[in-house]
């Protein structure tokens, strides 16, 4: 058996290096043992560094609080200490004064000796009286002293005011010969800055309302500083102002046209508000009125600085409205200030009137380039059929693009009126009116060009300059129709809302803003505006007859086709008087053109008689002119070597009779 466990032995040999499971707990279980202590070790270091830094803070907390309470009472104890000294100073005053009346009663002595032995009563009395005196002051010094540490300021000038009128030789000024209250009115003097500097920090307070400000400001006149009160009310509305527009400025990109109306009613507005309050502190003084004005003045200044500095470009169509509700807002505050005595309408329009012409000149400039710039964008110009059908019943016989310009010239001037408003109108109406002639004038100088000349190289230059000609004579009609609708038609009735305020001003016989000075500018009649559209219109047509004529009279040759030698010819049948004569050759042709003429112009020019009858009186007129000019054709019909023919004679005088005199 032995033999046979020992073999088993050889075949499983013991395993030495297991560890028995029991150790194994053993061991770890140690281990955590002694973590967790560890653990708790340092857990209770750190309770006992707590609880340390615990009691430090509560005992510096503490410290700090013992500190505090120190501070408080050093105060206490200094404004007792403030107090003690001003009585003092009190005491010994009036110690001083006993003393001076006792001297002078002992210089009296010898003369009364029975008042000698009373005068220890008598000035005991008086030092009782004294005493009881003195308290008082003392009482209410430190009562002002408690109420300005309080900052109790109306019950601090309430209490002042009460003891002045208690007390009358207290106002009396430092320079006054008066020793007795001396000591405790320098005393009240020192109280009375001090809370003069509490209302004038409270003034200057960005935050404060206006509630408060009155009466920090009532403060004030009381305590008799009325100009630094004064002073003060305009540095508060002043800087209130400038807050209210530093604030505004940012958006003024997001309002281009309506932006300087806004700034136009924080500054008018409080420059009303200050004028108001002003009168109701101070009265009408005239000192403090004439400062309201010159702050008034130089707020306005201001306000038209910053308009021109944010105003958009000034040849925009925003930038003439910005301007025009600028002085309509403008104007209309300033006749609310003149019901408080401010008059700054004039100072107004002097300060604008630059601005808003450069603003009129530059949107003019812009207009003209849009309407002489043909080559521009075909951007739409809608025009209601009021305006825009009385020049498309020229489109039949003209080109396209004059009838297109005529509209573009009617719908830019109906924009720029359009942006008007009644007092930009009331006091620049002339001179827009004027800018609109001299604007019309031009473009009466564009359909000239449209027109051939006689000249050749004219002609070069007009087909670069114009898209449109005007050859045949329908065309040349349609023209002078468009130019004719436009200014006695279509014009009035665009600047007829000028026209309209400018009449009513002159019947009134005042404007809507008293005391406004006149534009030198706005004087322009409305007959005197017509008088220059009809001047430009009259232009227009005298090129036309004269082109019209002078193409007639001269071939393509440049001979003329009419001569002398038509009524010098020397032949038979000119012997003799003719019982039913006809003119000349050259004008029958051209009384038959001037027939078809007037054919076309009645077609084209419908409805229009005035024009039609203009025209061929006009035509007739200028080959009268032109007749009486040529001095060739007349000298040689009064070469007495060739005579004149009986029956040249008879056509001339037909020609004057029948046709020439007839036309004019």
């Amino acid at each position: 058996m032995r033999m046979e466990s020992s073999e088993e032995d050889d075949d499983f040999p013991a395993i030495e290096s297991v560890t028995p499971q029991h150790k194994i707990d053993t061991i770890y279980q140690s281990n955590t043992e002694k973590g967790i202590r560890k653990i708790c070790f340092e857990l209770l270091d750190l309770k006992d560094a707590v609880e340390n830094l615990c009691g430090n803070m509560r005992t510096k907390y503490s410290a700090f609080l013992r500190l505090c309470e120190e501070v408080v009472e050093t105060e206490h104890e200094l404004n007792d200490l403030r107090k003690h000294i001003s009585a003092h100073g009190i005491l010994l005053q009036d110690l001083m004064t006993g003393v001076a009346r006792e001297l002078e009663e002992w210089t009296h002595v010898n003369d009364d000796i029975q008042e000698v032995e009373y005068r220890p009563q008598v000035l005991e009395l008086d030092n009782t009286f004294s005493t009881e005196e003195v308290d008082q002051r003392m009482v209410f010094l430190e009562n002002i002293d408690v109420l300005l540490a309080e900052h109790k300021m109306d019950e601090v000038i309430e209490a002042i005011d009460a003891e002045e009128r208690s007390h009358p030789e207290l106002k009396i000024s430092a320079d006054t010969s008066t020793n007795e209250p001396s000591f405790y009115r320098t005393a009240l003097l020192e109280r009375k800055l001090i809370l003069e500097n509490q209302l004038v920090d409270t003034i200057e307070q960005p935050s404060i309302g206006i509630g408060e400000l009155k009466k920090a400001l009532s403060g004030l006149l009381k305590l008799g500083k009325v100009p630094l009160a004064h002073q003060l009310l305009l540095k508060a509305y002043g800087s209130r102002l400038q807050k209210s527009i530093e604030a505004f400025l940012p958006l003024c990109p997001c309002y281009p046209e309506t932006y300087s109306t806004s700034l136009s009613n924080l500054v008018f507005s409080s420059i009303l508000l200050t004028t108001k309050e002003s009168a109701n502190l101070f009265g009408d003084n005239p000192v403090y009125s004439n400062k309201i004005v010159q702050w008034a003045e130089w707020e306005i200044e201001s306000f038209v600085r910053l308009v021109k500095e944010h105003a958009p470009s000034s040849d925009s169509a925003t930038a003439l409205r910005a301007a025009s509700v600028c002085i309509q807002a403008s104007l209309n505050h300033c006749s609310a200030l003149e019901l408080q005595g401010l008059k700054l309408s004039k100072l107004l329009l002097v300060l604008l009137q630059p601005y808003i012409e450069e603003v009129l000149e530059l949107n003019f400039r812009r207009a003209r380039k849009q309407i002489l710039d043909f080559s521009g964008s075909d951007e739409s110009m809608p025009l209601s059929p009021r305006f825009a059908s009385p020049l498309t019943t020229f489109a039949t016989s003209s080109d396209s693009s004059l009838v297109e310009s005529g509209i573009r010239f009617i719908f830019i001037i109906k924009d720029i009126v359009e942006q008007l408003t009644h007092l930009v109108i009331l006091h620049f109406g002339g001179n827009i009116l004027t800018r609109i002639s001299q604007l019309f004038d031009k473009y009466i100088d564009v359909l000239i060009k449209a027109i051939p000349s006689t000249s050749e190289d004219e002609n070069l230059t007009d087909l670069t300059d114009v898209p449109f000609r005007a050859e045949t004579d329908s065309q040349q009609l349609a023209l002078l129709g468009t130019a004719f609708t436009i200014a006695e038609e279509l014009l009035p009735m665009v600047v007829s809302k000028i026209r309209n305020i400018l009449s009513e001003s002159k019947e009134a016989g005042i404007g809507p803003v008293e005391n406004v000075m006149p534009s030198a500018n706005n004087t322009l009649e409305s007959k005197d505006w017509r008088r220059q559209l009809q001047h430009s219109l009259d232009k227009l047509k005298d090129h036309f007859c004269r082109q019209y004529v002078v193409s007639f009279i001269y071939s393509r040759d440049d001979k003329t086709r009419l001569d002398a030698q038509t009524y010098l010819q020397e032949k038979e049948e000119g012997l003799f008087w003719d019982s039913d004569p006809l003119p000349s050759l050259p004008f029958q042709a051209l009384f038959g053109k001037l027939q078809q003429f007037g054919i076309v112009a009645g077609d084209v020019l419908l409805g229009r008689d005035k024009l039609q009858k203009g025209l061929l009186a006009r035509l007739t007129e200028t080959l009268v002119l032109w007749l009486a000019d040529e001095q060739e054709f007349w000298g040689d019909l009064e070469d007495d070597s060739t005579p004149l023919r009986p029956l040249g004679l008879q056509q001339g005088l037909l020609l004057c009779r029948k046709y020439i005199l007839k036309g004019i």
